[in-house]
């Protein structure tokens, strides 16, 4: 087809399917107007397809750029940065269709459309866009076999087949350079301004924080073990510690985390696990109590937490190993450390301050202390509940003395309160508690809704000790989980009607849900979490080597070994054969050799033909049946393979010819042949 050929009606048909199908996952991120200017990109192109409009001057051209880029920075309030330049992209592949004028401006088209499906995972590493993406390939390979379809031969199923087939032969090439090629960091690890942060915790906590976090049934991260799954009353997922309080609200400290990891011995048992989180744009990851890890982007703060070197910006794995038992900075704290997890701000909660007084008179041990604060709640009538009274300045007072009604920020908040109140170190942990098994992976979901928080008291010889004020209201909520808690209040999800997790209990759903998750999290561990660490072990146990320049040649050999059979078998001399057209004439020849009326060496059709009609003049008229067929097909389709109906058409002309051959050479023929 020439660069300088009209585009047929056939591939702009497909070139437009191939733009709206590249273009819809990109969509709903971006101002409806971005639709409405692609549906009247393409009106246009129609229109002028049928002469109808004209193609648009330089003048008008200029305008539409110029509006475009003022289009991006309205929108985005930036034209720098990942999500302006993509929604800039994507604007330009719309107006291309304006300028579109030959095959060649087609060809471009299509080529931006490859890099489009690229930018989409920028955003969303989802295996069900990884499956319409490769529905969205298919469809611009379609585009380009049917951009080369000759105007006498357009078929969108020929064309969407023959794409298909080109997309299969490829899968061996990419499954050999997914588990080969280098491991340069994925593009997607960009951090896109636009990338939304997973609601979760933030580095402040009001009571109505965690309130908020119990209504969503979002998931928070995934969890693997390598031996058995701790009991559900085992899992304190710590995120980050809270220790400034302003009266109002507990706030996390850098005080805290910062100065490398405290002091600690390892005792008891171990428990091993793996972490999926998603992104939260937050640093903290989550963990159990006494965490290490041999991952090199994290690190252990003062206050034993686990934190990453950067924000968490897109879905990452880690593997720790916790040690629940063990003794955190058991022989002293630090005078600053001291001052800080004992400070409380001047003019709040006089009651609960009162009544710390009392306690430290009469329970002269901290641990004594704490064990009686934690029977208070146990024998008073506090209450659990998702649904507390508002509370005025001095909210502490107002919650132990006056409402005892509310949620685990609220416990652990006032606990922590009265202990500091005491002298006694104190801060509030964040975290989520528990998890839902999934059976069918062997692992745990951790919801938003398991959002949780609880104390740690600072007591000497024994170090930092976790305590839970809400276990001694509410054990059901940490044995069996917020919805078990919720039952009789029927406050669970209540606001997340769309949530699969609210409808736990009806057992199908139930099942789907899981099942989707399992799909998901197989997905993200397996094909998103193949990076060089996993690549590196793949060489190892596979290849018996981790050096590149052995890997480089083992690629090229797997890669050679890949495509050489699959050129040999796409040019094998049976396939080159298996145009009907070629066997049809190889069987006639082949037929005619017997009476000597074979095709000569550079003999054309037509000359065969008029040679065949001499020495055969009772059969004229079938050989101009075939062979006007045969030159129909042979030179109108050119390198397309003619369809069933016409296979069917020349092999019933060449069968009818065939029949009325003579056994013998006729003798008149031999004679005029000579």
């Amino acid at each position: 087809m020439s660069a300088n050929a009209l585009i047929p009606r056939n591939s702009l048909a497909w070139l437009l399917i191939a733009q709206i199908v590249v273009l819809l996952p990109q969509l709903p991120r971006l101002p409806i107007w971005v639709a409405v200017l692609w549906l009247s990109c393409a009106l246009w192109r129609v229109q002028i397809q049928r002469m109808r409009w004209r193609y648009p001057g330089t003048i008008f051209k200029a305008a539409a750029i110029g509006l475009t880029v003022l289009g991006v920075f309205t929108s985005q309030g930036t034209l720098i940065g990942l999500d302006a330049a993509v929604m800039l992209l994507l604007l330009l592949f719309m107006l291309k269709l304006l300028e579109m004028r030959n095959p060649r401006d087609a060809m471009v088209v299509i080529y931006l459309g490859f890099f489009i499906v690229a930018t989409a995972f920028l955003f969303d590493q989802s295996i069900v866009l990884a499956l319409y993406q490769c529905f969205s390939l298919l469809v611009l390979v379609a585009a380009l076999v049917g951009l080369h379809q000759t105007p006498g031969r357009n078929d969108p199923a020929r064309a969407f087949k023959t794409g298909s087939v080109l997309l299969m032969q490829a899968v061996p090439l990419m499954l050999v350079l997914f588990l080969l090629f280098p491991r340069i960091g994925p593009l997607w690890s960009v951090n896109a301004p636009g990338q939304n942060a997973a609601t979760g915790l933030a580095e402040s906590m009001a009571p109505a924080d965690i309130a908020n976090l119990a209504r969503s049934g979002e998931l928070a991260f995934r969890a693997s073990f390598s031996g058995d799954i701790p009991a559900h009353s085992d899992l304190y997922w710590r995120a980050l510690t809270l220790s400034n309080f302003d009266g109002r609200r507990w706030s996390h400290s850098s005080l805290a985390s910062n100065g490398g990891a405290g002091e600690w011995t390892q005792q008891g048992e171990a428990v091993e696990y793996q972490v999926m989180t998603r992104a939260t744009q937050q640093p903290w990851v989550f963990s159990l109590r006494g965490a290490t890890t041999e991952d090199e982007d994290l690190w252990l703060t003062r206050d034993f937490m686990l934190q990453s070197k950067r924000p968490v910006s897109q879905t990452t794995s880690y593997t720790a190993v916790s040690y629940p038992d063990s003794l955190m900075q058991p022989s002293e704290l630090d005078p600053l450390q001291f001052r800080l997890y004992t400070g409380l701000p001047e003019g709040f909660d006089p009651r609960s301050r009162a009544w710390a007084a009392e306690l430290r008179a009469e329970y002269p041990n901290d641990s004594d202390l704490v064990q009686a604060l934690l029977q208070h709640f146990n024998r008073e009538p506090f209450h659990y509940t998702l649904r507390p009274p508002t509370l005025g300045e001095h909210s502490n007072d107002e919650f132990l003395f006056d409402s005892q009604r509310g949620f685990c920020a609220h416990f652990a908040g006032a606990m922590t309160f009265v202990l500091r109140a005491a002298g006694i170190p104190s801060r509030v942990v964040a975290g989520y508690q528990g998890g839902e098994l999934n059976p069918r992976g062997n692992y745990v979901l951790v919801h938003q809704f398991d959002a949780h928080a609880w104390v740690e008291a600072w007591l000497p010889g024994q170090g930092w000790v976790s305590v839970d004020p809400t276990f001694q209201v509410a054990p059901e909520r940490i044995e069996r989980g917020l919805q078990a808690a919720m039952q009789e209040e029927g406050s669970f999800l209540e606001d997340s009607l769309m949530s699969s997790a609210r409808y736990r209990n009806i057992s199908w759903i139930n099942a789907l849900r899981l099942g989707w998750d399992d799909v998901n999290y197989q997905w993200q561990l397996r094909v998103l979490g193949f990076e060089s660490e996993r690549q590196m072990a793949f060489f190892q146990r596979w290849l018996g080597t981790t050096d590149w320049q052995r890997v480089g040649v083992i690629l090229l050999l797997a890669a050679a070994l890949v495509m050489i059979p699959l050129a040999l078998w796409t040019l094998r001399p049976g396939r080159m054969h298996r145009d009907p057209r070629q066997r049809a004439w190889q069987l006639l020849d082949r037929r005619l050799l017997r009476l000597g009326l074979n095709a000569q060496r550079g003999e054309g059709p037509r000359a065969w033909q008029a040679r065949l009609e001499i020495a055969l003049p009772n059969q004229r008229t079938a050989l101009a049946a075939f062979f006007d067929e045969y030159v129909e097909q042979m030179y109108v389709l050119g390198a397309e393979l003619p369809d069933r109906q016409q296979q069917v058409r020349l092999r019933g002309h060449l069968q009818t010819l065939i029949r009325q051959l003579p056994r013998k050479r006729p003798a008149r023929a031999g004679v005029l042949l000579e």
